[in-house]
Parts: structure tokens; sequence; C-alpha cells
């Protein structure tokens, strides 16, 4: 969160970019954090966080999708090297989540492999339909971050690492407008 606020302010640092870092994590990779976002151009976990070589394993599917392979990739860096914290990071008019949202409100089924994105973010969809709200498509983008945090929270394999305080899992949303990242659900205390 501290890189955010530099992403913020515009005073960025850069850590870890630099000929001797690369140097140091080509044998080894110790990452505090995994981060499963968006697929979308505009939100570069490395950069938002203002982090660097090494610092962050980072998966990216389209609206945080979620299946076998990604949960796997996720479970990687807790459960091989002890990284003791996952952001599930969605974000503000995330094109993947209104595509979902219009094919699963008008019935549509979209062409080809993105029907099964569509399919994975039909629980988001489904709370965004219950609880309403002045714009559904941010509804289920959040929903969507929430319900993929608490899923990979209570995961087998990860939640015992949860239980002893060893993993955080966290959901959190970007704002496109202000580069700010807010924390939705999961803060460690």
């Amino acid at each position: 969160m501290e890189g955010n606020k530099r992403w913020v302010s515009g005073n960025l640092r850069h850590p870890d970019r630099d000929p001797d870092r690369r140097q140091l994590v080509s044998l080894t990779q110790e990452p505090f954090g995994a981060i499963l976002s968006c697929i979308d151009s505009r939100v570069p976990p490395e950069l938002l966080f203002d982090t660097g070589l090494g610092d962050l394993y980072v998966m990216r599917t389209g609206g945080e999708a979620v299946g076998p392979v990604v949960t796997g990739s996720v479970e990687y860096g807790p459960m091989t090297s002890g990284t003791p914290l996952v952001v599930v990071l969605g974000h503000q008019r995330c094109g993947a989540v209104k595509a979902a949202y219009e094919s699963l409100r008008d019935g549509k089924p979209l062409p080809g492999n993105l029907q099964a994105i569509v399919d994975a973010l039909r629980p988001a969809y489904d709370r965004a339909v219950r609880e309403g709200g002045a714009d559904p498509v941010e509804t289920m983008a959040r929903a969507q971050v929430e319900l993929t945090a608490a899923g990979l929270r209570s995961n087998q394999d990860l939640a015992p690492l949860v239980k002893k305080g060893l993993l955080a899992v966290v959901g959190a949303y970007y704002s496109l407008d202000t580069g700010t990242v807010d924390v939705l659900a999961g803060a460690p205390s």
C-alpha cells in the first residue's frame, strides 16, 4: 500500500529495477506478495504498487476469473516459499465484467473461450442482481473481488495458512480515476 501511495502521488521509487537486483533474483525468488488481477492494460500491478523484479507473483485473468490452473498459480507462492500475502485486485470500469454482465443479463453467450469467463463470473453477477445498486457492473466487479478472495481464503490448502496467521488473502479495488487501491475485505489485523 506504501507503493500505491507513491503511485498516486507520483513520487515513485521504482525499487528493485536495476542490474544488481536482476542478478540477485536470477537464482531464487522470495516475493512478498501474490496479486491476482485483471488482464486490463490499465491495471499493471507492478506499476500501481511501485514494485520491482522479484517482489510479486502476478496472475492476470479476465475479471479475476479463477479455475484450477489459476488457483494453483495463486497457491504457488504461499505453499512453496511462504509468501505471506495474496491480493485479489479488481478495478473500476472492468471490460471483462461488463461483457459478462451483459451476456448474462441478455442471455447471449459470448464467442469462443470468452464464455468461460462469463461462466466463472456468474456468482458475482447473481450477487450483483440481488444487491442492486446504481451501477450494476461496478457492483458485480466488487462482488467478484470479494467472492474470489473469500474462495481463496477458504481454499483447502490456503485456509490452514490463513488460520495460523501465515497468510492474508485480501480483496482490493483499483480506481482508474485516482490510481488508489482500496481494501474491500480480508485486511490482516
